[in-house]
């Protein structure tokens, strides 16, 4: 028979035999292994915090609840374990939609507790009541409230395994206040013992499909793989990387798949993935949905034979029809083909060679092209230059965190990051401000690691104050801002569309000094006009030890090819 987790001796949350709501989230918190929560106090949930001291459970307390749910989204992304964020009601709660709603656009798995008016005072008008699970529902994978304290761990760890139902993604939990400072018998409230109901989420999909993939890419003379962010997020770099050994397919990665493949290794291809999907014969897209970044999948040859791999059901053949779609996991998906393909006589093998050699030599010539750019001596400097210096100035211990329009538009094509899970971005949702909270989120679950994050001028200001939180919590990372004065990928459209006159209409955004902002908030801040002085600031910033800013004045007239190719700006 089954044993749930011992409730433990009394504690200030408990009176004699009874633990109160708090203190059962923390228990089915620490259960869950979160040692972190990230959060912004409020009236209706101090009770959780009082739980997780009991339970050795880190509080990262931030200035804006949006911080919180993209702090929990990074830590779900740096550690492979779902993040949580605890906000109060009301402002509390729909502060925190953003952040809910990046996560779900990126399928992050994380949890979002939130505060509510007491049970008792239910449609009285309470301080702070909004219907706050009806918000949450269309943006979560699970939405609830909590109406019993008996229920409350109960809960929490249905919240947490309903965020890997399908492809993963975010949780919501209200509690009404009186159900959180409420107290019940302990023999009373089920607390579920980590694992006791986990089953296994790495499914291979049909037996007969593996086969039939592993048919194709032994006959193909020109294939090609993209992986996805579900490869990193399922933590299926290895496989991901075998299956191109195995087959000696060129692979391309976006997302968080990035470094799956170190640069220089003989099957990471960067520069090429248009041309290399023109010529391909079998192009498989592992763990990335066909939207607007894929060109609605429209973009791919409708003579190819199109293979997708995705974790969810709906994102197979969505938008574009395929010629064959497998649901499970890419990791034992592409171990499975791998396995399959190790039996059968490879009849392409000659031609694939073939065709590896001739995307190195486009691929040659493509960054040749790019290079006098990389390296322009121009002032203003040129965005593509920073990029360079900063792919660069990284490691294989480095985690590089882009965050912005324009200028992390440049960013994507130049900077390879040296090894797997060492990329964040937004994701799809294309949200401003995760800059700040996902580097705050690395540093507390991987401090051995350095951050790197790439902000954009309007970006760094919509969360930049938690710049001193991450000051507070000794949480040092580094932060280069693309200061061109604009936001500028909206600046862009608005000149293609109505001309010059009307272009800098509420996009400009001054000329903001922002190594003075890190300065006076305990950081190091410095500022860089020359483009040879990028990398020693760079440096210099590295071995203050400190959270850093260095302040980089871009050309607010050098707008990214991804920026002019928009669909919105047609």
């Amino acid at each position: 028979m089954r044993k749930e987790a011992d409730a433990g001796a009394a504690a200030p949350g408990k009176q004699g035999n009874t633990i109160s709501g708090g203190h059962l989230v923390a228990k089915a918190l620490k259960n869950e292994e979160i040692d972190t929560i990230f959060t912004l106090c409020g009236g209706h949930i101090i009770d959780i915090y009082d739980g997780c001291l009991d339970e050795g459970i880190r509080i990262i307390d931030v200035r804006h609840e949006q911080v919180a749910a993209h702090a929990a989204d990074g830590y779900a992304r740096a550690t492979g374990r779902p993040g949580c964020a605890v906000v109060t009601a009301g402002p509390g709660t729909t502060d925190a939609v953003t952040g809910v709603a990046n996560a779900f656009r990126a399928e992050s798995p994380m949890l979002l507790i939130g505060g509510q008016g007491a049970l008792s005072q239910h449609k009285m008008g309470a301080l702070q009541d909004l219907p706050h699970v009806e918000i949450m529902r269309p943006i979560t994978k699970f939405a609830a409230t909590v109406t019993a304290t008996e229920r409350v761990a109960d809960m929490v760890s249905m919240a947490f395994r309903e965020c890997y139902h399908g492809a993963p993604g975010p949780s919501y939990l209200e509690i009404p206040r009186d159900v959180l400072d409420n107290r019940v018998p302990v023999g009373k409230a089920r607390i579920p013992a980590h694992g006791a109901y986990r089953g296994s989420t790495r499914s291979l999909g049909d037996p007969r499909d593996i086969e039939r993939l592993a048919d194709l890419l032994v006959h193909s003379n020109r294939p090609a793989v993209l992986f996805g962010s579900q490869v990193w997020s399922c933590r299926a770099t290895q496989a991901a990387v075998d299956f191109c050994r195995r087959l000696n397919i060129p692979a391309y990665m976006n997302g968080a798949a990035r470094g799956t493949f170190a640069p220089g290794d003989p099957h990471h291809f960067q520069q090429t993935r248009r041309y290399a999907f023109g010529k391909a014969d079998v192009i498989v897209i592992v763990g990335t949905p066909f939207d607007f970044r894929m060109g609605y999948g429209q973009r791919l040859p409708a003579e190819a034979t199109v293979v997708q791999i995705d974790l969810d059901y709906r994102t197979v053949g969505k938008n574009r029809d395929l010629s064959l779609g497998l649901v499970g996991d890419p990791g034992a998906i592409l171990e499975g083909v791998a396995a399959g393909a190790s039996g059968r006589t490879d009849n392409g093998a000659s031609r694939r060679r073939q065709w590896l050699g001739e995307l190195r030599a486009e691929e040659s010539r493509a960054e040749e092209k790019l290079m006098p750019r990389l390296t322009s001596q121009a002032v203003p400097i040129h965005p593509l230059r920073l990029a360079h210096e900063i792919n660069q100035f990284l490691t294989e211990t480095t985690v590089f965190v882009g965050d912005g329009g324009d200028v992390v538009t440049f960013a994507g094509g130049v900077i390879q990051p040296k090894a797997p899970g060492r990329w964040m971005d937004p994701g799809p949702l294309g949200t401003l401000g995760v800059g700040t909270p996902f580097a705050m989120a690395t540093k507390c679950a991987r401090p051995e690691l350095e951050v790197v994050c790439l902000f954009g001028d309007g970006s760094f200001g919509l969360t930049g104050w938690d710049f001193e939180t991450c000051v507070r919590y000794k949480l040092p990372f580094i932060g280069v801002v693309g200061n061109n004065s604009h936001m500028n990928q909206i600046r862009y459209g608005q000149i293609a569309k109505y001309g010059r006159e009307r272009g800098e209409v509420a996009n400009y955004l001054g000329n903001v000094q922002f190594e003075l902002f890190a300065r006076m908030l305990g950081g190091y801040g410095e500022e860089v006009r020359d483009p040879e002085q990028i990398g020693p600031a760079l440096r210099r910033a590295r071995d203050s030890g400190k959270c850093a800013l260095i302040n980089v004045w871009v050309d607010p007239d050098a707008f990214a090819p991804g920026t002019q190719n928009q669909t919105m700006y047609k």
